[in-house]
């Protein structure tokens, strides 16, 4: 059995996947609603001390702080930093409805497919200061000292959510061929 895909497949598993939740509107609206809350959560990652005292004297500051920070990273790092955080952003979005759908359908079986998603998830984070989710796990500090303060950790990421997605291909589609189709 043949399991490993040329460039031409990989290309077509990552297309199907990346539009599988757009196939319907209960899935769109999921990926959107992830795809906000991981833009949301990166942007407050982006300055951990500011987005919990803020947030701490009351959630009316959550406009204020999540406007700000994103007006932070514009003036930091340009359209280039705040499109690497709305990119990884969607692309959450979509792996994780992809993510679900494979549990549903496959169970816990599937979660060797799903192993792309954490690495993705914890090191990409924001253009700013590449922390990402491991900024409020107190990793900010050596992220930072990387060369080019971690752009390489969020590339990194942001090609382990590409590669889960290509990998895994349309999740209610079997992508193993096997021995007599092709």
């Amino acid at each position: 059995m043949n399991t490993r895909a040329t460039g031409r497949e990989y290309l077509t598993n990552l297309i199907a996947a990346v539009s599988y939740p757009f196939e319907t509107w209960r899935r769109t609206i999921g990926a959107v609603a992830v795809t906000g809350a991981t833009y949301v959560l990166l942007i407050l990652s982006t300055m951990p001390a500011f987005s919990l005292q803020m947030l701490g004297d009351g959630l009316h500051w959550f406009e204020y702080v999540v406007v700000s920070l994103t007006e932070t990273v514009y003036r930091t790092d340009g359209w280039t930093g705040l499109g690497i955080i709305v990119l990884y952003a969607l692309l959450s979005g979509i792996a994780v409805v992809n993510a679900v759908t494979q549990l549903r359908l496959v169970g816990v079986s599937s979660l060797a497919d799903l192993s792309g998603i954490v690495p993705g998830l914890l090191a990409s984070g924001c253009a700013s200061c590449g922390a990402g989710l491991l900024g409020f796990l107190g990793f900010a500090g050596g992220l930072a000292a990387l060369p080019y303060d971690g752009a390489l950790v969020r590339v990194g990421g942001l090609v382990l959510l590409l590669f889960f997605l290509g990998r895994a291909g349309h999740p209610e589609r079997c992508t193993i061929a096997t021995e007599g189709a092709k």
